[in-house]
């Protein structure tokens, strides 16, 4: 049996013969556990620009390249995240094979070269993930032509193609979003992704128009003067611009798969009050809505967006952009969506002006500050490397409190709500190498769902309930090595679909008697 295994908790009851219990029993997922905790995104950003977390560095062999990828995920699957946004689009170029924009330097060392010997660096992303049970969201980068760092550009970049596209801002080639043709070929890019792969999500970072830059500025003046002649400025054309990019995408995004997430991670703050009195009270230098003219509340008021992740990267005692202060700014304005918060783990030992990054208990304060409210739905965390190099023991942190019980990804009725069927004829059998849990596949759901892996629960009358495995990739098996000789456990197994929607559950009952397997109690 494969052994990438979760662990949560349910409480569960069906009688056995010789058995006696006071437990009353419950038999839908509503009534488990704290739901706040166990329906929880934890996931981290994987950044390949200019190879910052993978690969980690230009022209690793594929053996090489997959073998990184994996101890990733091991290390961050150990650590208790359950979704990985992995960067496929750093700047007009492409880490998966079925694109029309090529292949990415960072990736093999010069754009345009495919990987040898050749694979498919997304497809194999996506396999990794959903064996072990994790989501995998394809983060695309919008704005970029070309990186200020980049060291070759391919005859077939859409920069040269259409050079009409472009302007230069700061050291960079970036879309010209003022074009209708940009939009379509930034939404066509992104359907190719949810049609050729299986992605649990789409996910854009905070680059849209680009942060400013004293001196520097935008070359979009013709294009404004072609489309955007009845707007009353500049900015509001900039930002229509951007509004109709993120519905134009959404769209198309519902149309072709349904099911797949649709996310964005801004900068943090929307809009200081002094500004706007619907603003936060901060004073951050520059603002999604300002500056680059992202009117991010907008989008999740009109549910174009399933989740926001905005980048909180700011300490708890941060004087102008305080982390508790932004964040329950954003719990005002979630309008039904998820909100998880995007943790600066970067930052963390850094001794800039932010200066409580220093302090050790900086993470675990801003995650209790989290848990006490349940509207949060999870952690985004950057990034991948920040994480794994746990500084100060946060990763460690996440791993023995915070994430000690893992969680499933919480799901998102507005896309389906439906739970799919039970899991059937549920046995267990005590052997001496452990319970033996074995069940039939549930069958199809009224909408058609079937399950997309299993949760296997356990309880008895002298211990707290329990997850004991999460069971991917259709396994219909699971060995219970904890079981200890002489105890009644109660097990339950239950289905969930691709949204994480849980079935009823099927139980079943079992006396150890098997001593080979029992572990002391001690």
């Amino acid at each position: 049996m494969k052994k990438h295994l979760a662990w949560l908790c349910l409480l569960l009851f069906l009688g056995l013969e010789g058995c006696k219990t006071s437990k009353k029993p419950r038999t839908t997922p509503r009534d488990f556990g704290p739901m706040g905790v166990r329906r929880e995104m934890r996931a981290v950003w994987i950044a390949t620009v200019d190879n910052i977390d993978w690969p980690s560095r230009k022209n690793l062999s594929p053996d090489e390249q997959r073998a990184e990828f994996v101890r990733l995920l091991d290390t961050h699957k150990r650590t208790g995240i359950n979704a990985v946004f992995v960067q496929v689009r750093a700047a007009a170029d492409a880490f998966y094979a079925k694109s029309e924009e090529p292949w990415s330097e960072w990736l093999t060392g010069k754009q345009g070269k495919a990987p040898e010997p050749f694979y498919d660096p997304m497809e194999f992303m996506i396999e990794e993930c959903h064996r072990r049970g994790m989501e995998f969201h394809a983060w695309l980068n919008l704005n970029r032509v070309a990186h200020r760092v980049s060291k070759s550009i391919a005859s077939n970049n859409i920069g040269k193609v259409h050079p009409e596209w472009v302007f230069e801002y700061d050291g960079y080639r970036l879309f010209n979003f003022g074009l209708p043709e940009v939009r379509d070929y930034i939404t066509n890019v992104t359907t190719n992704i949810v049609t050729n792969y299986d992605v649990d999500g789409i996910h854009f970072d905070d680059y849209f128009y680009p942060y400013t830059v004293t001196g520097q500025t935008l070359k979009d003046e013709a294009a404004y003067q072609e489309y955007g002649r009845r707007f009353r400025s500049k900015d509001d054309w900039r930002r229509d611009n951007i509004d109709k990019l993120i519905k134009q995408i959404s769209d198309a995004i519902t149309a072709q798969k349904s099911y797949v997430k649709f996310g964005v991670s801004p900068f943090g703050v929307w809009r200081n009050k002094q500004d706007d009195p619907s603003g936060s009270p901060t004073q951050a230098g520059q603002t999604s809505y300002d500056n680059l003219y992202a009117d991010t509340k907008k989008w999740m008021k009109a549910g174009w967006i399933d989740y926001m992740v905005p980048q909180i990267y700011f300490s708890t005692k941060f004087d102008k952009v305080p982390f508790r202060t932004l964040t329950l700014w954003w719990l005002d304005h979630t309008y039904g969506r998820h909100l998880y918060i995007g943790q600066g783990a970067y930052r963390i030992g850094t001794q800039d002006k932010d200066k409580t990054w220093a302090d050790y208990s900086e993470l675990p304060r801003q995650m209790r500050f989290i848990r006490e409210h349940k509207e949060i739905t999870g952690s985004v965390f950057y990034s991948s490397k920040s994480l794994i190099n746990n500084k100060f023991g946060h990763a460690d942190s996440l791993r023995k409190n915070f994430y000690k019980e893992a969680a499933f990804p919480p799901p998102m009725p507005w896309k389906d709500r439906l739970p799919p069927a039970a899991p059937r004829q549920l046995q267990a059998k005590d052997t001496r190498n452990g319970v033996d849990l074995r069940w039939l596949p549930s069958l199809k759901a009224r909408d058609g769902d079937g399950a997309r892996y299993y949760a296997v629960y356990r309880y008895a009358d002298d211990e707290e309930p329990r997850l004991l495995a999460g069971c991917y990739e259709g396994q219909t098996r699971a060995l219970d090595r904890t079981a200890l000789r002489g105890k009644v456990y109660t097990y339950a197994i239950t289905a969930l679909d691709r949204l994480h929607n849980e079935s009823e559950a099927v139980l079943t009952s079992v006396m150890v008697r098997a001593n080979m397997h029992a572990r002391s109690s001690k």
